[in-house]
């Protein structure tokens, strides 16, 4: 039982339209009328919640103030995978070298 108000609307459907929903409902175990509301809620009513979105980008703004790692250019030349693998190796050799 629906625990809300709901108004009663006739629709006119194609015969693909038709046959679409009747195999959705064969094998969803849902109806028609579920379907039909679910497409719409999903094409017209989902909005992203921009109040939320706009909240968590001014909580985070500014999180890498402090950071000390490298930025932009010096970064990028960090991580290029020639370079990166050349730091690792070194790294690696570094660490075997260490006395146990």
């Amino acid at each position: 039982m629906y625990t809300y108000i709901m108004q009663r609307t006739q629709i006119y459907l194609t015969d693909e339209e038709t046959a679409a929903l009747d195999r959705l409902t064969e094998t969803t175990g849902r109806t028609k009328s579920q379907l039909i509301r679910e497409a719409i809620e999903a094409q017209y009513l989902a909005r992203p919640d921009i109040e939320r979105a706009l909240r968590i980008l001014d909580e985070t703004f500014g999180a890498w103030k402090g950071d000390e790692r490298p930025g932009g250019a010096e970064y990028v030349e960090m991580v290029r995978p020639g370079n990166l693998a050349r730091r690792i190796s070194a790294a690696d050799r570094r660490r075997a070298a260490r006395p146990r």
